[in-house]
């Protein structure tokens, strides 16, 4: 069966497969990743030298994700896709070489760039109040980790090209063998490089993300071409959706930059505890909303570039009821149980009593944004998949202003009111990322003619029905159980609140079905 055929039978049926295989892999590099955390916790805590590397990471992070990353994996996806719905597989493979050919010029230029700028854009903007000590070792650990983002922007578009083919098990492998060498070079390296063994694991962990996605080139023909494609219709096309795109991305990146600007002038460990809270956050946001968003990308861009508005629609309203049904207890149970969960994942060695505090502080005002971020993975793609980058990049300003607006003021009432100020910064983050999400969903209800509006309601009642009442026990729970080991008040109250909800999202059907779906 030829890709073109196997393109024109995607439904939803194929799209729950997909998200199934994409969640499973993604609850593997979420776990490895969270014990990656907890390694990285019980070596460093919540210190100088790790919020050093994490505000270098962040840099790097940010030249990667604006200048390739999310931003050209959202305007390549759709155009591939459409030399493949036209079945013109080597007009695809001459689009991809020129893509990666550009991508790795552009970032080898911005990374060098970067590192030569590296002392003064930590001692002015990236963290202009850590110690000097500090900030020579954050520009240490960013010209050495620059390297990262030149070796993803290759493996991103790999990624996007596998995944265009509904192929997502090595792509989805990807994540973790990265943090396989994260923790390799945290629990190995620490005793002769220190917090530099990790920038280490990172370098290469980005080399294996790449190697291993190149078996999946390989089975679906790829040719590399050496071109740049200037010309190439196909290069125009992801060019102009990239513009806007890289915008967002920049909008976003810098809403991380100025948190860590913050949160670097609040003392040691802020920049740690909001960097754990974030991360906790978006164990649940990857696992259910990420993977059905990747999933669901070239669903989407398939459906659009045959004209099926309708199909679209209705694959879309599904999506967003099944990611919003997980999510909401999710953020109910991160309210509740965030203390002792933070406890049992990361107290150990150097992370103590203080550091828990710190985090499930930010973790409590976080989770509040849970449902947001979760619902922007889905929408944002819907979007892209119709070839508009233009509006989420508008949306997401205004939420970019909105945020440091808060940013700068939630703090100083939070310190005022005797709460530790870097948890004003999350809740920034959250109210700022529901409001944006408000606004893309109304916008993308006029693009489709509706969002099956009625059902969306119908089962976020149900869903926070089942869920409030799994809270309520899960505050009974605490109180009961609360002298005993974080093991039993967060373990245990996991797996209750879990098991509960599931048995009430039965009885109250706040999942979605065929049936209902239409």
């Amino acid at each position: 069966m030829n890709l073109l055929h196997r393109l024109r039978r995607l439904d939803i049926g194929h799209l729950g497969r997909a998200a199934l295989l994409v969640m499973a892999l993604f609850v593997l590099s979420r776990l490895l990743g969270l014990a990656r955390q907890m390694v990285i916790g019980a070596l460093f805590g919540t210190g100088g030298d790790l919020d050093a590397y994490l505000a270098a990471n962040r840099v790097a992070d940010t030249v990667f994700l604006v200048v390739a990353g999310g931003a050209l994996g959202s305007a390549f996806i759709p155009t591939f896709t459409d030399y493949l719905a036209q079945d013109d597989r080597e007009g695809a493979w001459r689009l991809a070489s020129a893509v990666v050919n550009l991508a790795l010029l552009v970032l080898t230029v911005v990374a060098a760039l970067t590192a030569a700028a590296a002392p003064l854009l930590v001692r002015t903007v990236i963290a202009p109040g850590f110690t000097p000590a500090q900030q020579a070792l954050t520009v240490s650990l960013l010209r050495l980790m620059l390297v990262a983002p030149v070796i993803f922007g290759v493996s991103g578009i790999v990624m996007g090209a596998l995944n265009a083919h509904q192929h997502f098990l090595l792509p989805a492998l990807a994540p973790s063998v990265y943090n396989l060498s994260i923790i390799g070079g945290a629990w190995l390296l620490k005793p002769r490089l220190g917090v530099r063994g990790m920038a280490v694991g990172v370098v290469v962990g980005a080399f294996l993300h790449l190697l291993v996605q190149v078996p999946g080139l390989l089975r679906y023909g790829a040719r590399y071409v050496p071109t740049l494609g200037l010309s190439d219709p196909g290069v125009r096309e992801v060019g102009r959706l990239l513009a806007p795109r890289m915008l967002g991305t920049a909008i976003t990146q810098l809403n991380f930059i100025v948190n860590n600007s913050l949160a670097s002038r609040m003392g040691e460990g802020a920049v740690s505890a909001i960097n754990y809270a974030w991360l906790l956050m978006l164990l649940p946001q990857g696992v259910f909303a990420q993977a059905v968003g990747t999933a669901a990308f070239p669903t989407f861009a398939a459906q659009a570039a045959k004209g099926e508005r309708g199909q679209m629609r209705t694959t879309l309203a599904r999506t967003l009821r099944a990611v919003f049904a997980l999510c909401l207890p999710a953020t109910v149970g991160l309210l509740v149980l965030g203390r002792p969960l933070v406890a049992l994942l990361f107290e150990r060695g150097a992370f103590g009593d203080s550091s828990t505090e710190a985090v499930a502080w930010a973790l409590a005002f976080y989770a509040l944004g849970l449902m947001g971020h979760s619902g922007l993975e889905i929408i944002t793609r819907a979007f892209y998949a119709l070839h508009d980058t233009r509006t989420p990049v508008l949306v997401g300003g205004v939420a970019m202003g909105l945020n440091v607006a808060l940013s700068l003021t939630l703090p100083t009432l939070f310190r005022a009111g005797g709460w530790p100020p870097h948890a004003g910064l999350a809740l920034a983050n959250s109210l700022a990322t529901l409001l944006e999400l408000i606004a893309l969903l109304g916008l993308i209800r006029r693009r489709l003619g509706g969002l099956e509006g009625r059902l969306l309601a119908a089962s976020l009642t149900r869903s926070g029905l089942a869920a409030l009442v799994m809270g309520v026990l899960l505050v009974i729970w605490q109180a009961f159980w609360g002298d005993f080991s974080p093991l039993v008040v967060g373990g245990g109250g996991a797996l209750l609140g879990a098991g509960v909800y599931a048995l009430l999202a039965y009885v109250f059907h706040a999942y979605p079905s065929r049936d209902r779906a239409g």
